[in-house]
Parts: C-alpha cells; structure tokens; sequence
C-alpha cells in the first residue's frame, strides 16, 4: 500500500492504554534517552483536522524531519484518533539513529544486564503500583545496528527472567545487520504523551493497561518487547497504530526494518520461545513479541 492511502482509518484508544508498549507509541524523539534522569515531554504543536501532514520529500533518506514528534493529531469527537497517510519523508522510514548512549568503540557487539538503576528506573514508567516488582525487572544494554550502518547502544528495562534471552536475541539480529532505529527505556511521560503517530521505539517494559482492556499488559511485567513499531505496525479493523504507519500495512514489499514469517527477527525470538503478533488475527500487531503469546 506504499504511496496509497487507506482511508478514513479511525483509531478509539486512550492516551494512557497505547499501543503496544512505546510502539504504537506517544513517544517523540524529545523524550529523555539514557543521558539524563529526567524526562523532558516534546515541545507539541496541535495539527488542524484535515489538515495534511506531510512535507516535501527529503534528498537524504537518513535525514530526521524536524517535525518528528512535534505534531500532534487531531482527537475526533467521540475521542479517538484516525490513522493518516503516511508522509513521504518515512516512506520507506530510514532515519539515522539518536545516540542516547555511548555507542560501541569497536563497532562490536556488547551486552550487560544488572539490577535497575535508582536513576533508571525514576526516568521509567515503572511506579509501586505496577504488576512487578522492580526488583523483578532487570537494565539490559545491548549494541544494535542503525539505519545508518552504524553500531548504538539501545537500552531495556525487561523480565529478569527474559534478560540473558534477550542479550541472545539481540545478538543474532546485529551479527544480522538487522536495522533498528531507536532503542530506549519508556518513560511515563511517553505513555502519557499526546498522539503524534510517528513514534519507532523498539522497547520492552512500560507499565500500562493492555489496549482496550483493564488487565496489564505483558509489557507492565517485562515479557513483551516492541520492535521498530513504524515499519511494524499493530492493525485492528480500521485502527493501525503509529497511527502515520498506514503505509507499512502493505506487507508484500519488503523494506528495511519490517519483520516477516521466518526471517531473521522472528528465528532469533522463537529460539527463546517468544511468539509473534504478526501472526494473530484481529488484532494483528507485527512489533510485538512476547513470552505467552498475549
């Protein structure tokens, strides 16, 4: 569906219950990385109904529009939010990483789980209140490979029991190449954020409801993990979440980032034993592994 539009796709969601994990993601690129124990919410400014949100295409693919993360979709009456065309600038979407971290000085694979930070875990979404405890959950570092053909350093909050599965995952996908565009842990001001549809967080642990449900999420416990939500979106009806990943819904073209049946992403989960949303019905969410299958 590259190019073409989908219609008037209308997503009912509140902002608190988002997609899934980061990845349907009110995450803006303003959010807080690794640097900083305070989150700093994206300076927004509020899009017109029917007004459209694309710009004129980019001569440099990796280029990040400066408006990523700043326009904020306009909310329907009944509350929800519609699914948009996708602009031209992330069409295909391969922009060049952020560094929230130090990335690798060899350019090499490097991983490290230990306990969560106290300054980790007030710049995260967890709070007493969550279904696990935070000793329960462990900071994963892990070197990843960008759009940009360089290595980064991304960071999780995830499951202690997921942590050595994962460093193995993540392992198989950069002696794969396997581009991802941003790795880092979900505040709760990106949970809260307002809807800009354009948010591409590959992230594990975020302390929320499941979509449209009062049950936690896998992700409020660290068992579920969101990876490149754009190029990989959740899809239920009419609903698609980032909500400016309507183009992405096409899945016969392949394109860098996009996750399909036994490739290298979905190979390097099940040897865990982590199962794909990519394969559900109803909802359908291509990001989205877990442990359970929920």
């Amino acid at each position: 569906m590259r190019g073409r539009w989908l219609g008037a796709a209308v997503v009912a969601l509140s902002l608190t219950g988002v997609a899934c994990g980061s990845g349907g993601d009110r995450t803006g690129p303003g959010a807080s990385g690794g640097r900083s124990t305070t989150t700093v919410a994206p300076t927004t400014t509020s899009v017109p109904a029917g007004t459209s949100t694309t710009t004129a295409t980019t001569a440099d693919p990796l280029a990040r529009p400066a408006w990523l993360g700043t326009r904020v979709l306009p909310t329907n009456p009944d509350g929800s939010v519609s699914a948009r065309r996708t602009p031209p600038e992330l069409d295909p979407r391969t922009l060049r990483t952020l560094d929230h971290l130090p990335p690798p000085a060899d350019g090499g694979f490097h991983a490290r789980v230990v306990a969560v930070p106290a300054a980790v875990a007030a710049r995260s979404s967890w709070e007493p209140a969550c279904p696990v405890a935070l000793a329960d959950l462990r900071y994963v570092t892990v070197s990843f490979w960008g759009f940009d053909a360089k290595a980064h350093t991304g960071e999780m909050l995830v499951h202690r029991d997921a942590a050595d599965g994962f460093v193995r995952v993540f392992h198989r996908l950069f002696d794969a190449r396997y581009p991802i565009e941003e790795m880092r842990v979900t505040s709760r001001a990106d949970l809260d954020a307002p809807p800009t549809g354009d948010g591409n967080n590959t992230s594990a642990f975020a302390c929320r409801p499941t979509r449209g449900k009062s049950s936690w999420s896998q992700h409020a416990y660290g068992l579920a993990v969101d990876v490149n939500p754009f190029q990989n979106p959740y899809t239920n009806g009419a609903r698609v979440l980032p909500e400016l990943a309507s183009a992405y819904l096409d899945r016969a073209e392949p394109r860098p980032g996009m996750i399909r049946p036994g490739d290298q992403v979905t190979g390097a989960f099940g040897s865990i034993g982590w199962h794909w949303g990519g394969l559900w019905h109803d909802p359908t969410d291509y990001m989205h592994f877990s442990a359970n299958n929920r």
